[in-house]
């Protein structure tokens, strides 16, 4: 086994900008891109190997070939691939939305549920989202501001900054505001329903669909109870530092500031190293790679490897 350099699928969604292509060189055909999956073994949108002896296969055919060694126990011991990890560049506001647990995803749309992390990558200033509710409000508010489009009343919104942190659980009603690049850590999950979009028209002209009554089901009514922004303990280490960025039941996410070189390992998960910026070279028993902004790599778990240079990296596992 070696580290899997992976092309990610680009989506063209409506709200997207070009930065994807333009900063990060992922490739496209279409004007907008709006996300990259960069770790993905979803149905919606699978990576595919670059490098070494499975090149032109997706990441799925990849894992399947090596087998649950490859994952690592932890990661294995999930019915499912656990990960699905995105850059997403926000020209426009993403609709106001939420995401359901696994209960609720499993019995209604046949996947599991969606939390999720948010790292800040970039922002123009005056840039801001939606986190939770401003104060706890009743399903029956909730739903009546709805329909009297007041919503915005008591959504709170967060002015954001380079670096900011929002994690996500299931339930948590939220929306990216125009003018944010995000790094997004989540379970393996495609499942949203939207709740707000503005009055928009999808690309074939008709307004896109909305889920009022899922989302009236699944949605936490209460202020944000985690803290968010510029949180998470940033360690330095002998290559740099080390900032927690979140760690829960599904995954766990740190930003490597990388100067120097790094030894690394895992033993219990694989690992996805997303560099955000700069440039590294990955080194391992059979090789080496040289890893560009936007260069994502899987590397299964128990293999050692070093990253070297001056770099900002995603440093992802479960």
């Amino acid at each position: 086994m070696y580290p899997l350099l992976l092309k990610p699928p680009v989506k063209d969604y409506i709200w997207g900008g070009a930065k994807l292509k333009t900063e990060y060189n992922f490739e496209t055909d279409k004007d907008i891109a709006a996300e990259a999956w960069v770790l993905s073994c979803h149905k919606d949108g699978p990576d595919i190997v670059m490098n070494g002896e499975l090149a032109g296969k997706t990441l799925p055919e990849a894992i399947k070939i090596w087998g649950d060694k490859a994952l690592g126990e932890r990661a294995a011991a999930f019915p499912y691939f656990p990960l699905l990890i995105k850059l997403i560049d926000a020209k426009d506001r993403l609709s106001v939305q939420v995401h359901p647990d696994n209960e609720y995803a499993l019995k209604n749309e046949g996947e599991f549920g969606k939390t999720e992390m948010w790292y800040v990558v970039d922002c123009e200033e005056g840039a801001q989202l939606i986190y939770g509710f401003s104060r706890d409000v009743s399903r029956e508010e909730f739903e009546q501001r709805i329909k009297d489009n007041t919503l915005s009343e008591i959504c709170n919104y967060v002015p954001v900054h380079k670096g900011d942190v929002f994690f996500i659980s299931a339930g948590t009603l939220h929306a990216i505001g125009a003018g944010i690049l995000i790094a997004e850590v989540q379970q393996n999950s495609n499942t949203t329903y939207r709740v707000s979009d503005y009055g928009r028209l999808g690309a074939d002209g008709k307004p896109r669909p909305l889920h009022i009554e899922k989302a009236l089901e699944v949605t936490e009514r209460t202020k944000p109870a985690v803290p968010y922004g510029a949180v998470g303990n940033e360690e330095p280490t002998s290559f740099g530092s080390v900032r927690r960025l979140a760690s829960c039941e599904y995954f766990t996410a740190s930003l490597i500031s990388l100067d120097g070189e790094a030894q690394l390992e895992e033993t219990g998960s694989f690992v996805s190293l997303v560099l955000l910026d700069g440039a590294a070279e990955l080194k391992y028993s059979g090789g080496a790679l040289s890893l560009k902004k936007g260069g994502s790599v899987f590397i299964p778990a128990g293999l050692r490897f070093s990253v070297s240079g001056k770099a900002e990296i995603l440093f992802s596992r479960v």
